[in-house]
């Protein structure tokens, strides 16, 4: 067993050029029991460490320190494309498992039910390194 972070990635696809906020309220409705209904299963199965979803890109803030001065605080990140990341779950499973739960969280249903297709990234969380004695 290890932990994975899932990063779910939102943008058009072949299934869905239409933004989430444009969606027609009972396709958005199901698309949230179907993410609420995943985050049960992962909770009844023991593999959901956290998960959450994230505020649009225009509330985020990306910051740069050089280590002297103030830090560079400045609006974005603004990816060129309509891409954004829309949030992430954290599990606790087997890297086949971690595929499995990536499939079908990339088969939420979007407007009229059609699966989205969405990508989910698969990251593998790694332990701090314990540094050299000196």
């Amino acid at each position: 067993m290890a932990k994975f972070l899932l990063l779910m990635h939102y943008g058009p696809t072949a299934n869905c050029d239409v933004p989430i906020d444009q969606w027609p309220p009972r396709d958005f409705a199901e698309h949230i029991r179907f993410q609420q209904a995943l985050g049960r299963e992962l909770t009844e199965n023991g593999e959901l460490v956290d998960g959450q979803g994230l505020a649009s890109p225009e509330l985020a803030k990306t910051v740069t320190h050089t280590g002297s001065g103030a830090p560079v605080i400045t609006d974005g990140p603004f990816p060129e494309s309509k891409e954004m990341l829309a949030g992430y779950w954290v599990v606790d499973t087997t890297p086949e498992r971690a595929l499995e739960i990536a499939a079908k969280a990339s088969a939420a249903p979007g407007p009229g039910g059609v699966p989205l297709g969405q990508p989910i990234e698969v990251r593998e969380l790694m332990s701090a390194p314990t540094p050299p004695d000196l």
